[in-house]
């Protein structure tokens, strides 16, 4: 898990203090350099938000609990971040007939359990996202939204690019997730939850 994470921000970062610190590259494991160098949980700063509470953070709702243990937000036309996009299928955003409409990739680290009684998933039976991230109060919601990996948007549960899942009671999933704004400003960093009907939302930074 922490190799994934490395392999899709390495060399995304403008400062070289951070580069340092996350270690390794694309295609390769920088094992030793993540190993000794601190941990990089999010570039917020980078767009002007101030962390009101520490990653991870965790929203519950309607039995299922969702920890954002990590997130980099990146423009999404920067080579380096080219390599990630092609290994996983996601859109090609930074195109500049879509980088205009789809300026950010973001990508996360995730921790999502089942804390209830009955199975809960997302795939074609029940295709509805479950949780979001909002970057501006009263924003369109869709201005984030989700991306499919599409090379392995058939594999349910996949622990590398997140795209279906199913949970049993008791179940847990670590994995990393993809997601583009399309708006322009940075206002806050929200985490809303809405599953089987009941709704949660915690706010991580304010501008």
């Amino acid at each position: 898990m922490k190799n994934t994470w490395i392999k899709g921000i390495k060399g995304l970062m403008a400062a070289a203090l951070l580069v340092a610190a996350l270690g390794g590259s694309v295609g390769t494991a920088g094992a030793t350099a993540a190993d000794t160098a601190p941990t990089v949980k999010d570039n917020l700063s980078k767009y002007g938000l101030v962390k009101d509470v520490e990653l991870p953070v965790t929203v519950t709702a309607g039995g299922l609990s969702y920890t954002l243990e990590k997130i980099m937000i990146f423009d999404s036309a920067a080579p380096t971040l080219q390599p990630l996009i092609k290994k996983y299928g996601y859109p090609s955003l930074g195109v500049a007939e879509l980088h205009k409409f789809y300026k950010y990739f973001i990508w996360t680290k995730i921790t999502i359990e089942n804390t209830g009684k009955t199975t809960i998933q997302q795939r074609s039976v029940s295709p509805e996202d479950k949780w979001f991230l909002s970057f501006t109060d009263g924003a369109d919601p869709k201005s984030t939204r989700s991306l499919m990996p599409r090379l392995v948007a058939d594999q349910i549960n996949n622990t590398e690019a997140l795209y279906g899942f199913v949970l049993k009671p008791g179940k847990k999933l670590s994995t990393y997730q993809a997601f583009t704004y399309s708006g322009t400003d940075f206002d806050q960093l929200k985490i809303a939850l809405v599953v089987n009907g009941s709704t949660a939302e915690k706010y991580v930074a304010f501008k």
